[in-house]
């Protein structure tokens, strides 16, 4: 399936990198390729939530990423979500580096929590991307896989109602960086390993 123009040089890169991934995260990048492979065996919809503290950074990348990845590879009927054990707002610099990545992103409506279009390729319906809670009603809440991108939320939030199934698949938070001369680096770099994990998951799921 083709992408944006820019995303798909980026793929590219991403894709030739797969080797670079370490052997220590492959075992738990397969748990989230299985549960996909798992609902293309039955026939049935997959649904991925990708959680983290405060749905500002990681697990938006993680969402666009895997809704790309799914469209690229032509696995069909893959819906991704993301929230946070709370709500505030998808973060400008995360928002930036996943724009200069090749996703198109325009804001449709200001203020504290932002609403952005996001686009990853012409054909694709684009995805409306805000911070809102795990269980906010905008996500689908039954027989999706909890994908934990963040230790604080897989840590501390036992249980999310409705997933059949959760993965830690946790990252480093950029935000470390924010303010610093390395902030631009370390979100291309945090956006360019989520990109690189997520794009192997699904380049392993064999289609119906």
């Amino acid at each position: 399936m083709s992408l944006n123009t820019d995303l798909s040089k980026t793929v590219s890169q991403l894709t030739a990198e797969f080797g670079e991934i370490p052997a220590v995260r492959k075992p738990v990048i397969g748990e989230l390729t299985r549960f996909v492979q798992d609902s293309v065996n039955a026939k049935l919809p997959t649904y991925l939530n990708f959680i983290c503290t405060h749905n500002s950074r990681r697990s938006h990348l993680s969402q666009l990423w895997a809704q790309a990845a799914a469209y690229y590879y032509g696995i069909q009927n893959v819906s991704c979500y993301s929230g946070g054990t709370e709500a505030t707002a998808f973060n400008p610099r995360a928002v930036k580096a996943m724009e200069d990545a090749g996703f198109r992103i325009v804001m449709q409506k200001d203020g504290q929590n932002p609403i952005y279009e996001v686009r990853f390729a012409d054909e694709a319906p684009p995805v409306i991307a805000f911070s809102k809670t795990y269980d906010d009603p905008f996500n689908h809440n039954e027989d999706f896989a909890a994908v934990m991108t963040c230790s604080h939320a897989d840590e501390n939030c036992p249980l999310v109602l409705g997933s059949s199934a959760r993965i830690a698949l946790r990252y480093d938070d950029p935000k470390a960086f924010d303010g610093t001369e390395l902030e631009t680096a370390k979100y291309a770099e945090r956006v360019r390993e989520i990109g690189r994990e997520i794009l192997f998951a699904f380049s392993q799921v064999k289609k119906a």
